[in-house]
């Protein structure tokens, strides 16, 4: 096994546990997703082997032969990357998760191609929070309807938001950006959505997001690298 692979993940790991420790927080209330894209199957392996199971993916195809190449370890699979409608199907049958549904119709796609035998797809609504330019994402005001649509589709449950906000220049303005995709995210439960799964905050933002409530961190190169 890559030490240095290893070693990354005990050094992620640590920070997630003084972040939790810091806000006031159980370390297993927040869970650690690795962004493997670019990164061949071995890789994957190597991190599999210092105890993670759960692998973030953005460029689809890649991610299906990697999903392929590695389908004799119990891993779980996220697609965290903008979905086509002419992509909807290999996501619907070889992904576990995805956190970047952001449009009714790409959650229908999803729903009605979950093959049978499967159990339904988790989903994320992706919320752009802070209005990002660049960023995909549903707005805030047009986020409850959309999360109620998803959550009546039969091969879908809906577990919570996903978020990419722009970099701040400052702790207190990145805690800001996440504080408010929290209130989104309470507000939802409030309506009675059964929601448990706050995706936000990257290696730059993790402790400002875990700070604010971030129940899953994604992180990709300061596990692997740089690409």
């Amino acid at each position: 096994m890559n030490s240095s692979i290893a070693n990354n993940i005990a050094h992620v790991q640590a920070q997630i546990w003084a972040a939790c420790q810091a806000a006031g927080r159980a370390p297993g209330s927040v869970h650690l997703l690795a962004v493997s894209k670019t990164w061949g199957p071995d890789a994957v392996r190597q991190a599999h082997a210092a105890g993670l199971t759960a692998f973030g993916e953005n460029y689809i195809q890649e991610a299906v032969d990697k999903i392929t190449a590695l389908h004799d370890l119990p891993l779980q699979w996220h697609c965290i990357g903008p979905i086509q409608s002419n992509k909807t199907r290999l996501v619907a049958e070889h992904f576990d998760w995805v956190h970047s549904v952001d449009r009714l119709k790409i959650a229908q796609r999803l729903s009605e191609q979950r093959p049978a035998h499967l159990p339904p797809l988790q989903v994320c609504i992706q919320v752009n929070v802070d209005g990002g330019q660049t960023k995909s994402g549903v707005s805030p005001q047009e986020l409850p309807a959309l999360a109620q649509a998803v959550a009546a589709l039969p091969r879908l449950q809906l577990r919570g938001l996903m978020t990419i906000p722009e970099p701040a220049p400052s702790q207190a303005q990145m805690r800001s950006v996440h504080a408010q995709a929290q209130a989104l995210f309470e507000a939802l439960r409030q309506q009675g959505l059964p929601l448990d799964t706050l995706s936000m905050g990257m290696s730059g933002d993790m402790a400002a997001a875990i700070a604010e409530g971030s129940t899953l961190v994604r992180v990709g190169t300061a596990i692997f690298g740089q690409r």
